[in-house]
């Protein structure tokens, strides 16, 4: 530099020689690490650690990122999720809303639903004429065609006013077999089941928790058998099931089980957990029915209201028909359950949890308004303020 006298410059250059030197150094300690320290322990992690099955790619490669990237980066912006996301209802949506809905809601009384642990037969009728079984089904099929947040309104009203029904309404809507006909149906199966589901001629329910197994749908014990009857390529299944939602007054099972082929049978699909739709009566996919095939006794773990029971079956006979798809989607199940059960974890599930909480906050602080000790209301108390 011009600008600089000779030990001016002298100082700076040595100083950029110190920095090469030192940044030269760091390169060679980060080789060094990578090949003394990172790489054997990474071998030695991969040696030691069980390779990612198929299930578990499956889980891995399903569905999509949004917000969710965001709140594990640690980064969550609430101007990207209000431009992301469409929050509002439509004019029908709003309408059902504060018209079927607010009907129902008038319908339901705690005390009695309780008390019978049931819900009263005209209520279980209205549900199903106003087709609030099939918000997610789409219009051609029959059904209202909501959004999610149309359908998480919903649910997030009834549950404000009774829990028992906005389950009976949110298990059809989000675990109920009508996403999985959508996706993953034949056209037979769509054309028939989805405009039966959706004006709530069926009842659904679903077959995937057992003794061993929840959510955890891989470690489930129920198994099949590929066979053939009369003729007829099926599936000889023995299943236990429990805390099946609405299986006490199911007319439509949907059963997750694992599928086997010892005698190499299948000429489509593979062997793998396997999701078939089982009718309580004879229909075009089950001529003969499901003989053997029981739903009941009721649970009640919670002392709920909402009917929660056994699906049960010994050595029962499933046409090949029945598997949603096909029998080309024999052993595509967990990639069904991993896409599809979204709806009940993202949607029904937290718009129930979030009626809760504003109920709960309404009495909890309504009360402590009224609620008065030593002349003033207990709202005033440092300590009761805390909680609120």
């Amino acid at each position: 530099s011009t600008t600089l006298g000779p030990i001016q410059s002298s100082g700076t250059m040595q100083r950029s020689v110190h920095r090469a030197a030192l940044s030269g150094s760091k390169q060679v300690l980060n080789k060094v690490q990578r090949r003394a320290y990172i790489k054997p322990a990474y071998n030695l992690a991969k040696k030691i650690m069980p390779k990612i099955s198929e299930t578990e790619a499956a889980a891995l490669n399903s569905g999509t990122i949004c917000f969710d990237r965001d709140l594990f980066q640690g980064n969550p912006s609430t101007k990207d999720l209000v431009a992301k996301y469409s929050v509002k209802l439509t004019a029908e949506e709003q309408s059902f809303l504060d018209n079927e809905v607010e009907v129902l809601c008038e319908m339901l009384d705690n005390y009695q639903i309780d008390l019978d642990q049931n819900l009263p037969p005209e209520v279980w009728r209205y549900i199903r004429e106003q087709k609030m079984m099939g918000m997610v089904i789409p219009k051609k099929f029959g059904g209202l065609g909501f959004s999610g947040h149309g359908h998480a309104k919903v649910v997030e009203k009834i549950a404000g006013r009774n829990g028992a029904a906005a389950v009976s309404v949110m298990v059809p809507n989000s675990l109920g077999p009508g996403e999985l006909l959508y996706h993953h149906g034949t056209p037979e199966q769509q054309e028939y089941y989805l405009p039966r589901l959706a004006h709530g001629i069926d009842i659904p329910c679903f077959g995937l928790t057992g003794a061993a197994s929840g959510s955890d749908a891989a470690a489930m014990r129920d198994e099949g058998v590929v066979c053939m009857q009369d003729g007829v390529l099926g599936m000889r299944v023995n299943c236990s099931k429990r805390y099946i939602t609405l299986a006490p007054v199911a007319t439509l099972i949907g059963l997750a089980f694992k599928l086997r082929d010892p005698q190499g049978l299948l000429t489509k699909g593979k062997e793998g957990i396997t999701v078939a739709l089982l009718p309580t009566e004879a229909n075009q996919f089950a001529p003969n029915g499901i003989p053997g095939l029981e739903t009941g006794p009721r649970h009640n773990p919670l002392g709920a209201a909402f009917m929660n029971g056994t699906v049960k079956g010994q050595d029962i006979f499933i046409p090949m028909s029945c598997v949603i798809g096909g029998e080309e989607k024999t052993g595509y199940g967990w990639n069904m359950l991993m896409e599809c059960l979204g709806e009940g974890r993202g949607i029904s599930l937290p718009a129930l949890s979030l009626a809760n909480s504003k109920l709960s906050t309404l009495a909890v602080g309504g009360y402590a308004r009224v609620r008065k000790q030593f002349k003033v209301p207990i709202a005033s108390m440092e300590g009761v303020q805390e909680k609120l």
